[in-house]
This record gives C-alpha cells, sequence and structure tokens, in this order.
C-alpha cells in the first residue's frame, strides 16, 4: 500500500447477513447529521494484515451510517488546516513513529480544538516517546499471547461501543498487555477475564477498552482488531462504529472515571484525618476538614505516611501550589524524626515551576529532569489544582502529570530506595502548597 489518500474498495470483506447481533432497543441517542472521519494506517513497525480489512469495515460502515471516510497513510497530511476537516481520527494499527514533530503539533491542536481520536488495536503500539500521546491513547502496548479466545466483560452499557453486548462477550483475537492500567484516566468499557484465556499479565484488572475525554477532544481506544476474521464480526463492528460516533461527538456519553475514584485505591489522606501521619522536623501541615486540604506551613519538615510502608504502587494525590513556592512529595522515605534522611535515602518528586529544570516540577529532583515540553503541556497555572500520578515498579518511577507522562526514571543510586515511606515537603516559610485526596494502590511485585 502507497502512501497518500486511498479508496478502500478492493478487499472483500463477508457481509454481516444473518445471525447479526439484534441491535439494542435503547441506548445512547446519535445525532444523524453527517460528518466526516480519517483512517490513519501509517507503519514504522510491525505491519498486521487486517488494515485493509479494517478501512474497509469503516468505509462500510461510514456508508451505511452517513459519515464519509478518507483512507491515508500520508503523515503529511497531519496539518492543522486539513484536520480541521475532520470529526475524528482513526488510528487504524498503526505501529512505531508515524508522525514527526510539526505533524505531532498539528494533532495536539486538533484534540485541543475539540477533535476525537479512535485508536484500535495497535494504535497503542504507537509513538512510544511522544508523552502526550500516551495520554490520549490511554496506554501503550507491553506484550501479547497467541491468538485465542477469552471472555470479555461489559463494563459500561451505556456506551454505544457496548450498549449492544450482553454482560460478557466472547471472541478470539490478539489479546494486548498494557505498560499501565487505563482505569486510572479513563473510564474502561470492557475488560479481559484473565482466567479465560493464557498469558493476561495485568492482575486481574486487565481494560481492554475505554474512552476518555482527553485535553480539549474525545477519546475512544479498543485493542481488538488483529485479525482480519474481527471486520467481519457484527458485534465488533458495532463496537467500532459506537467508538467513532462518540469520538466524533455524534452521541452522547459519559466518559468521565467512575464516581471520580478509582477501584483500587486506599485512602491514606482523605481530607478529614490525618492519622498515620508523622511531622519530621520543622514547621508542620493544617490540616482544614471543610476543604479536604493539607496546607505547608514552615519548614523544611517532611509529613510523612508513618503507618505503612510501600514496594510497588499507584501513588495519586492533588496539589496546588500558591505563588513561587517550592515543596515536593518524596517515596523511599524512612521511619525517621530528621527529615534530611528522606532527602539522602530516597528520591524527591519536585513541585517548583520556576527552578532549573532537574529541580522543577516534574523532576526527579537533582537526578533526572521532566519531559519539559510535556509537563508544560499538562501542567495547570499557578493556584490551580494539579494530579501527580507517581508509579513506582521496581527500580522503575513513571510521573503522570495530569495523565499525562512526563518523566520516566530508573533508580541505579547505591543507598537510595524508591521502595518505603511516603513523604509530603513543607519547604520553608514562604511556600504555601496544598495537598488532597492522596491515595495508594499496591501493585504486584515486578519479575526479574
Amino acid at each position: 500500500m502507497t502512501g497518500g489518500a486511498l479508496c478502500a474498495t478492493a478487499l472483500v470483506v463477508p457481509s454481516m447477513g444473518a445471525g447479526a447481533a439484534e441491535q439494542p432497543a435503547t441506548g445512547p441517542e446519535t445525532v444523524t447529521d453527517p460528518f466526516d472521519v480519517l483512517v490513519f494506517s501509517k507503519t514504522a513497525g510491525f505491519r498486521h494484515d487486517s488494515i485493509e480489512a479494517g478501512i474497509q469495515a469503516i468505509t462500510e460502515l461510514g456508508a451505511e451510517h452517513d459519515f464519509t471516510v478518507t483512507a491515508t497513510e500520508d503523515s503529511t497530511l497531519f496539518t492543522e488546516e486539513n484536520l480541521a476537516g475532520y470529526q475524528a481520527v482513526v488510528f487504524l494499527s498503526t505501529t512505531g513513529d508515524v508522525l514527526d514533530d510539526t505533524q505531532q503539533a498539528a494533532f495536539e491542536g486538533y484534540i485541543n480544538n475539540g477533535g476525537g481520536y479512535v485508536g484500535i488495536h495497535a494504535a497503542a503500539d504507537t509513538e512510544y516517546d511522544w508523552a502526550w500521546y500516551d495520554g490520549l491513547a490511554g496506554a501503550l502496548f507491553a506484550s501479547h499471547p497467541h491468538i485465542q479466545e477469552a471472555t470479555v466483560t461489559v463494563e459500561d452499557h451505556d456506551h454505544p461501543a457496548t450498549a449492544h453486548l450482553g454482560e460478557t462477550w466472547e471472541r478470539t483475537d490478539e489479546w494486548y498487555n498494557y505498560r499501565t492500567n487505563p482505569r486510572d484516566s479513563a473510564r474502561v468499557l470492557a475488560s479481559l477475564d484473565e482466567s479465560s484465556y493464557e498469558g493476561g499479565t495485568m492482575a486481574g484488572d486487565h481494560p481492554i477498552a475505554w474512552c476518555k475525554e482527553y485535553d480539549g477532544g474525545l477519546a475512544f481506544y479498543t485493542g481488538g482488531g488483529h485479525t482480519i476474521e474481527s471486520f467481519a464480526e457484527p458485534d465488533f463492528r458495532q463496537h467500532l462504529l459506537g467508538g467513532i460516533q462518540y469520538a466524533a461527538g455524534q452521541t452522547d456519553a459519559d466518559c468521565s472515571v467512575d464516581d471520580g475514584e478509582e477501584p483500587g485505591y486506599t485512602p491514606i489522606f482523605d481530607g478529614t484525618s490525618t492519622e498515620g501521619w508523622t511531622q519530621a522536623g520543622p514547621g508542620e501541615f493544617v490540616l482544614d476538614p471543610e476543604e479536604g486540604t493539607l496546607t505547608s506551613v514552615g519548614g523544611m519538615g517532611l509529613f510523612y505516611y508513618e503507618a505503612q510502608a510501600y514496594e510497588n504502587y499507584s501513588l495519586l494525590l492533588d496539589w496546588r501550589q500558591i505563588g513561587d513556592s517550592n515543596s515536593g512529595i518524596f517515596v523511599g522515605s524512612p521511619i525517621s524524626d530528621d527529615p534530611w534522611d528522606a532527602v539522602n535515602l530516597g528520591y524527591e518528586i519536585q513541585i517548583d515551576d520556576t527552578d532549573v529544570p532537574e529541580r522543577t516540577t516534574g523532576s526527579v529532583y537533582t537526578f533526572q529532569s521532566a519531559d519539559i515540553e510535556a509537563r508544560d503541556a499538562a501542567l495547570n497555572p499557578n493556584g490551580e489544582w494539579n494530579t501527580y500520578e507517581l508509579r513506582v515498579e521496581g527500580d522503575r518511577l513513571r510521573i503522570y502529570l495530569n495523565e499525562v507522562l512526563i518523566n520516566d526514571f530508573t533508580h541505579t543510586e547505591e543507598g537510595r530506595s524508591l521502595a518505603g515511606h511516603i513523604g509530603l515537603q513543607n519547604h520553608g516559610a514562604d511556600d504555601t502548597v496544598q495537598f488532597r485526596d492522596v491515595r495508594v494502590q499496591e501493585l504486584p511485585p515486578t519479575i526479574d
């Protein structure tokens, strides 16, 4: 297949015919106005032989449901002017580095302006060095077992991509394992029952389709679509149709994280009590139970969670910097009355948006700067709330700011550790930083 726009009419895909799943009597109301979709299938790595079948299936869906489809592998079409003509862009089993910096900026601007993204299968095997895309897709590929049948558990029957399905969905595909769990930042529509097949590595919580609002736009991803046969399945085609209609803004659907709470996370500061926390060194944190916040006062001290140490975990918390202030979150802290022990034995994830790169917001203090471009794009203005996820797995620490990966750090320093207690820093008399909703999810042990 050559680059440039193409018309997917040569490949014959078996029609839905008899046996197609009955459509639901009720479901999300879909707008019938015509719209336009760009299907992008450029590959810089492995190329799936199902791409042509996918293009034809989406083209047929467009003919049936009043949207036009332009299929291309030409990345030069990713310009502000051209993308503005589409309500959704489908990444159909793209692989590797498929957009240059200018094209990436154009696509980010398109999403910022309310555009839609649909990722199919190997869209998660794409652009590993583009942190913004990781956030858009929701999770990136880690590994996969052999093609086999598995049970898909349908978690959301209100979304148009899954409203037609029963409680479970038996189908055969190549089932991806992902580097992170998208449940932290997206509404999971369907997940895999890891007991129903061989090779799942996500500790029993294995999302396979999800949606989210992201950076001004709408995003939908499905892990299905490796096989040619997938695109002839009536249920899978309806699944794709619902995802495309959602991303294009043609239907109403709730894609917020369920109830604002993350399954599997345990609060260690819930806004009402500081039980389990201990102050080391000068200064303090003031609890405001009405606002549910901790506010730093004086220092330099450390308020650490003495009740439990953690080894492999995801830490989620909200923070707000007031003025030109300095603070940080410590991981790997020991139990000690001296805050400098945490400085010397653990690691600090910095909060200070005016310091040098290796000492600014998102950095592992003095060890590794954040991706400053990604950090700046994700950072809310001073005085507004931001969310960190600090994900510690063995010697690896990943830092997400407002769902965007901004730092991927590997611990190698002898005498230091990522495992230990969690601490919040009160830096000094002129520094005011607030924290809320501190919660932890323990993760499975890493495998060497």
